[in-house]
């Protein structure tokens, strides 16, 4: 799905210097209005080389409040950047709630260029666009409005724009060498667009191509389409939040199954002399593969849920007493901050992954979205039902890049969270741990377990399952842990070997 501006105008000056006045005017005030908003915009500026990107995005900043908009400019990755995911460095830029983000070289440039210098085949650079549009939609579906503008030049302007630049010593600066290889890669590079814009023009997130020959027709057409972009959206918005107040929200779907966590059995245990000789055994273990996987440039997410005293905690100290204090971070998570609340759900789990060879261990994490949100209603239900596909893929982006993901449910029964609350109570250094809150949730204990079925179901996979542990003996828990993720090293270090 395309929207095409007309080709081949020019605006003269004085018409554009009228125009541009009243466009920056409608923009400033629908900016005004998108602060109050629930959501962010995204500006992606792409195209052809000489086909006027920068003046565009010169005139963007020119007419927009630069207190809500920001503009991306992202070139070559680096060392940082490629030690994590590709789409690392665009979750850490993506703009908050009520702002615009302006992309000046965006997730498409990567995959355009390696495939016009042929460095990957058609079938990889179809993978590269299925996962961009995973990434559009999961943030569409957030609400995000994402607005793509492609400006393009025919081969015969190009060259003249390009001598033009070169010829004019206040801008010959903009035209490099890269500039010239890829005129000489011209027919190549707008056949891969063809099929970059076509498969990744999608009602949520259509591209509008613009002729780039006459910077001010560009300008006033991508401003124009932006206005109107971002006017539609709000309206869309304001709609839906009549038809749900008229409505009320749709009853929260239950899934009945299997209950997998009354299958564990949870009188394993492990005495204590038998707890230390384990303990002391995959400790020495776990810190002589952390620092193979360290040498390895092997990362490590590490993902701890379960019930309120589970004993999560005590586990994560188990792990990390026998690591490299340097080469690993505890991230416990808690209720979103402002900042957070102001982004996507994932963004600040996007933040924490670690570089190469690091180790990340969350002390709870994105499966709040569909736990404790879903539960408590802090999430609709179609949030918390879209979650589920969303972590998946989340996670085989981690996996793709070789991090080692492991996900561990602490499972305890009722009976022993309520004795381990009431020994909290009674030591002082621990009082601090049990709330009203707790308490709270154990009258939802049914509903929470419902979730966590349903969670473990739909988000184990071949490559990142979840690992159910047995955990009113906090012995054996720790063992468990601990030895699992030794074997999860192992299996990888050996993987990398044969």
């Amino acid at each position: 799905m395309f929207e095409v501006a007309e080709l081949g105008h020019t605006v003269e000056k004085s018409v554009y210097k009228e125009k541009s006045a009243q466009l920056r005017t409608e923009l400033l005030t629908i900016q005004h209005h998108l602060k109050s908003c629930p959501f962010p915009v995204i500006v992606i500026i792409s195209g052809v080389d000489g086909g006027g990107k920068g003046e565009v995005i010169n005139r963007l900043n020119e007419w927009l409040d630069p207190h809500y908009m920001r503009t991306i400019a992202l070139g070559e990755p680096s060392d940082e950047e490629r030690e994590r995911p590709k789409f690392w460095r665009y979750w850490r830029t993506l703009p908050a709630k009520g702002t615009i983000g302006v992309y000046v070289g965006s997730w498409y440039s990567d995959p355009i260029a390696q495939r016009v210098y042929q460095k990957i085949d058609d079938a990889a650079l179809q993978t590269e666009l299925n996962q961009i549009n995973q990434l559009e939609e999961l943030l569409a579906d957030d609400n995000t409005l994402i607005i793509k503008c492609w400006l393009h030049l025919k081969k015969d302007m190009q060259v003249k724009r390009l001598k033009q630049l070169a010829k004019n010593p206040a801008t010959n600066w903009r035209v490099t060498d890269k500039d010239r290889q890829h005129l000489g890669l011209y027919d190549d590079f707008i056949g891969v667009a063809e099929n970059v814009l076509s498969e990744t023009s999608k009602a949520y997130a259509p591209w509008l191509i613009v002729e780039g020959s006459d910077n001010r027709y560009s300008s006033l057409t991508v401003g124009q389409h932006v206005l109107e972009r971002i006017r539609q959206h709000i309206q869309r918005h304001e709609n839906t939040l009549a038809a749900a107040a008229e409505q009320g929200e749709a009853p929260k779907s239950q899934v009945e199954q299997y209950n997998l966590l009354d299958a564990l059995d949870l009188k394993l245990k492990l005495n204590k002399s038998g707890y230390k000789t384990q303990l002391e055994k995959y400790q020495g273990k776990l810190n002589e593969l952390s620092r193979h996987a360290l040498a390895a440039k092997r990362s490590s997410i590490l993902v701890f849920e379960g019930w309120d005293a589970a004993g999560k905690g005590g586990a994560i100290r188990r792990l990390t007493e026998s690591m490299d204090a340097r080469h690993y971070q505890v991230i416990p998570i808690a209720a979103p901050t402002d900042e957070e609340r102001a982004h996507h759900y994932l963004w600040r789990f996007w933040r924490h992954i670690p570089r190469a060879g690091q180790v990340t261990i969350y002390d709870r994490s994105w499966y709040g979205r569909v736990l404790v949100e879903r539960v408590e209603g802090m999430a609709k239900t179609g949030q918390w039902q879209r979650a589920y596909s969303e972590i998946v893929n989340f996670e085989e982006a981690m996996l793709a890049h070789g991090i080692v993901i492991m996900k561990f449910w602490l499972h305890i029964d009722h009976d022993e969270q309520l004795a381990r609350f009431k020994r909290r109570e009674e030591i002082s250094y621990k009082q601090f741990k049990i709330t009203e809150e707790d308490y709270r949730n154990r009258d939802k204990w049914d509903d929470y377990q419902k979730a966590v079925n349903e969670m473990i179901a739909r988000t184990s996979t071949s490559k990142s399952p979840w690992l159910l542990v047995e955990a009113n003996d906090k012995y054996y828990a720790r063992i468990k842990v601990i030895k699992a993720y030794c074997e999860c090293l192992e299996k990888m270090l050996d993987a990398l070997h044969n």
